[in-house]
C-alpha cells in the first residue's frame, strides 16, 4: 500500500480559502492521506486574507486560527527556504516564495488557484507539479477512498455555526468550486 502521508503539498494561500475548501484539505491531512506543507509567507498572506474576509475579527481571532493550523500540523511548517526565492523565475514574483517552500522540502505538488503563475514546465524542473485544488482531492480520494469518505463525514460532524448535514456540506463544496470532489464524495457516501 501506498503511504500518502510521505507525499506532501504545499498549500498555497489561495486554498485556504473559503473555509470549507480548507476544511476538506485539512481533514484529508488529518487523516494522513497526505502531509500539508506552508511556510512563514503563506502565513502572513493568509492572516492578511482571515483579517480581510472578517473584519470584525480581533487579533487573538485572527492568531488562534493561524496557530490551530500550526498545532494539528506541526510537521507542515517550511523553514529555512528563503535562499531559494531569489533564484526562481516566475510570472508573479510575489509566488517565487510558495515555489521555494515547496522546492526546499522536496514537495510533490503545490495546490492553487493560480496554475498559470506555476508553468508546468518550469516546475517540471524542480520534480514539481501543480493542482488545483478540485483535481488535488479527487486525486486524494481516488487514492484511498474509504479514508476520504471518513475525513469528510469527520468534517460534516464538526461543523458548527450551522450545523449542516452531508448534502448540505456537499453543495458548499460544489458552491467553492469543488465540483469534481464533491462529486465523487457523493457518490461513496
Amino acid at each position: 500500500m501506498i503511504h500518502s502521508v510521505r507525499f506532501i503539498a504545499v498549500l498555497d494561500t489561495n486554498v485556504l480559502h473559503p473555509v470549507v475548501v480548507r476544511d476538506i484539505l485539512f481533514w484529508l491531512a488529518y487523516y494522513d492521506l497526505y502531509r500539508p506543507a506552508w511556510s512563514k509567507h503563506i502565513f502572513e498572506e493568509w492572516e492578511k486574507l482571515i483579517r480581510k474576509k472578517n473584519p470584525s475579527f480581533d487579533d487573538f481571532e485572527v492568531a488562534k486560527r493561524l496557530k490551530k493550523a500550526d498545532e494539528v500540523f506541526p510537521f507542515a511548517r517550511v523553514e529555512n527556504y528563503e535562499n531559494l526565492i531569489d533564484g526562481l523565475a516566475l510570472k508573479d514574483p510575489n509566488d517565487r516564495h510558495v515555489l521555494a517552500a515547496a522546492i526546499k522540502i522536496n514537495a510533490n505538488v503545490i495546490v492553487t488557484q493560480n496554475l498559470k503563475d506555476f508553468p508546468t514546465d518550469y516546475l517540471a524542473k524542480f520534480n514539481l507539479d501543480s493542482k488545483d485544488p478540485d483535481d488535488f482531492i479527487c486525486d486524494i480520494i481516488d487514492l484511498d477512498i474509504e479514508n476520504a469518505v471518513d475525513a469528510f463525514k469527520d468534517m460534516v460532524f464538526h461543523k458548527r455555526n450551522p450545523d449542516l448535514d452531508e448534502f448540505q456540506v456537499l453543495d458548499q463544496l460544489r458552491n467553492a468550486g469543488l465540483n469534481e470532489s464533491a462529486n465523487f464524495l457523493h457518490s461513496q457516501i
